[in-house]
């Protein structure tokens, strides 16, 4: 038997002992690692009752904050329509403890329409004397400045800081209070002269003797929601005549004594 096993299986080979080997069985892959949760942090970890009193707790805190900014706001902010129908609401929330001892947007700013106007008295060519109409300069700076995306700093600036520095050196009857009210005087006048002479309000012939100025005030209107009641009646502030001397009553005097004015101005 054994010779016949020898001769046999050199008869068929090696490879046929190993096909009828039974074949490898494969090993079953290694389950995977188990996924480990991350911990949940911050609200997320707490319940859902507890989330929803977080929630409210931030809203609440959040509204307070929105309130009190508003309030300092107001505080803070110039007179208006709020502040004067709510001003003890406001002065309960910030007094004492968040009392403010600064302003928005100071000075105030104006809640009426001032128009610097002149008006000149001329000699006539003829020997004779007139007053001329109110020019209303206000209006003409109004005029070059709408529709203009470039207007000029003297339509813009010019008459406004003249009349406000005209203002602040008078008192309510026009006397001048500090040094410097002769020259707001000075630069007030030649501004209105240089005014009158490119309207050629003397006429062929004419010269400008005296100019007076005025101011005229209106009243903004309140918005219509508002109960705040104004007078729209405008108010008027004239001031005495001024003569015109008389190396200044051309064009090109004025100009060069304007131009003095705005060096002590500055």
């Amino acid at each position: 038997m054994d010779a016949y096993d020898a001769g046999s299986a050199a008869r068929h080979g090696p490879d046929e002992e190993t096909r009828d080997a039974p074949p490898a069985v494969a090993s079953p892959p290694a389950p995977p690692a188990p996924v480990i949760p991350e911990p949940r942090t911050g609200v997320a970890a707490l319940s859902l009752r507890y989330q929803v009193g977080a929630a409210l707790a931030l809203a609440v805190v959040a509204i307070a904050v929105c309130v009190h900014i508003g309030m300092v706001f107001l505080h803070v902010a110039p007179l208006n329509t709020v502040t004067k129908q709510h001003g003890k609401a406001i002065d309960d929330w910030i007094y004492p403890e968040f009392e403010q001892n600064w302003k928005l947007f100071a000075p105030n700013p104006l809640q009426q329409n001032i128009a610097v106007q002149v008006r000149a008295q001329v000699d006539t060519a003829d020997g004779g004397t007139r007053t001329t109409g109110w020019y209303d300069l206000s209006a003409q700076d109004g005029r070059a400045i709408d529709g203009n995306l470039l207007p000029s700093h003297t339509q813009q600036n010019e008459l406004r800081r003249a009349w406000d520095f005209f203002v602040a050196t008078h008192d309510a009857q026009n006397r001048p209070v500090g040094l410097r009210g002769a020259l707001s005087e000075t630069y007030l006048r030649h501004i209105v002269q240089l005014r009158l002479d490119r309207a050629n309000a003397a006429g062929d012939g004419g010269v400008v003797e005296r100019v007076q100025v005025r101011s005229r005030t209106t009243n903004v209107r309140p918005p219509e929601w508002s109960d705040e009641q104004v007078s729209d009646r405008p108010t008027d502030r004239i001031l005495p005549w001024w003569s015109v001397p008389a190396e200044q009553t051309g064009g090109a005097g004025g100009a060069g004594a304007l131009r003095q004015a705005e060096e002590g101005v500055r």
